[in-house]
């Protein structure tokens, strides 16, 4: 059996959530928009599961616009923000360590005019207060920058940077996606206009997340057609995928605080890794990262070699983000931290979750030296 250490790709789908999307998937069929009963029934769900999602963040239900999933949500955020603004304000700021569904849609703005400037991080992974001070014009209508990182999990000083962005009249967004359920993401607490979330990484269903829209922002929708979600995103609701986004937001909120135990475990997991196996490094801020978190480095020890060995001894890795894998070039996260390419590719992101164990901790822990010993020996 697998042990699972790659959360942070996706998690899952909880037995509450699985129970809460079973009626949509078999008698409870109804379009929202139908009049009749078993639209009504489904038009109910969505509604439940908007205040759900709202609760979660603090906002109101009317601020939560349900979406495909967090890459949908960020470059709603984006392309919705930017193509409204006035001709003299489309400068975008975000970091160099973003989500590639940021990266990318500012790289396809940029194609259509748009100004995109893009910070440096520290060693650590953060964004300062003073680098973002520094890059703020007149111009500036967005600025976005992650809330975790979906590689080596450092938090950001969300509220900081948005309130600077407050006092130059742009608006700002931050990608949730990992962060939520793991640490805070109530929208008055962070100061952010936008937010973005994703049912699957809180042991939802995949292919449904939400951005959150503070009331008053404009906001050019993507997808034009049958005005849902307030004319902000057209297309019939995927109503199961929704009811159990709720419920899974709903849990998440309900396990806000129940983060000890996983972060005992990570600190085992970062305290034996870096005991255990020689020239050896963990990535990211030790103190302001995600509970679950753990990226390191071993040098002569390819990232994908040490994916296949621990695999076939039963323990699912990731080497950094799962909607790049594949790929050959080194993660553009760890390049910006500094890390030179030949050892960006030597890398493991450890991910745990709430059903992780102190076993599965420690019997990685036994087979993780070893199998980085037979690669770099390997040469």
């Amino acid at each position: 059996m697998t042990a699972y250490f790659d959360y942070a790709a996706t998690t899952p789908i909880a037995p509450e959530v699985r129970a809460a999307m079973a009626p949509y998937l078999d008698g409870q069929y109804g379009n929202p928009s139908s009049f009749h009963t078993l639209g009504q029934a489904a038009r109910a769900a969505v509604d439940r599961a908007r205040d759900q999602v709202a609760a979660l963040l603090g906002c109101r239900s009317s601020e939560v616009v349900f979406t495909a999933g967090g890459t949908e949500a960020d470059n709603l955020a984006l392309f919705g923000v930017a193509l409204v603004a006035p001709s003299d304000r489309r400068h975008i700021i975000t970091s160099a360590i973003e989500h590639h569904a940021v990266l990318e849609a500012c790289h396809a703005l940029e194609r259509v005019g748009c100004e995109v400037t893009y910070l440096p991080v520290t060693a650590g992974g953060m964004v300062e207060a003073d680098t973002l001070r520094a890059a703020l014009t007149d111009r500036t209508c967005l600025v976005s920058v992650m809330h975790a990182n979906n590689e080596i999990g450092t938090l950001q000083p969300i509220a900081d940077l948005a309130l600077l962005c407050r006092t130059r009249g742009a608006l700002f967004h931050t990608d949730a996606v990992q962060s939520a359920g793991g640490a805070s993401v109530r929208v008055a607490d962070l100061g952010v206009d936008l937010l973005s979330l994703s049912a699957h990484k809180i042991y939802g269903p995949k292919g449904v997340g939400a951005l959150y829209v503070r009331e008053g922002v404009r906001l050019r929708p993507l997808v034009e057609g049958g005005g849902q979600e307030r004319g902000r995103r057209s297309g019939t609701e995927n109503v199961w995928g929704i009811a159990g986004f709720g419920r899974s937001a709903e849990m998440a909120r309900e396990h806000a605080l129940d983060t000890a135990g996983v972060l005992a475990l990570r600190e085992r997991l970062v305290d034996g890794v870096l005991a255990g196996i020689p020239d050896c490094r963990l990535n990211g801020d030790r103190q302001r990262r995600l509970v679950g978190n753990a990226n390191f480095t071993f040098p002569g020890a390819d990232g994908e070699s040490l994916i296949l060995a621990l695999d076939r001894e039963g323990f699912a890795v990731s080497a950094g983000a799962a909607c790049t894998t594949g790929q050959v070039e080194p993660s553009h996260v760890l390049r910006a931290l500094g890390v030179p390419g030949h050892e960006a590719t030597c890398s493991l992101r450890i991910t745990l979750g709430r059903p992780t164990t102190a076993a599965e901790v420690d019997a990685l822990l036994d087979a993780l030296p070893p199998a980085v010993a037979r690669i770099r020996a390997r040469g």
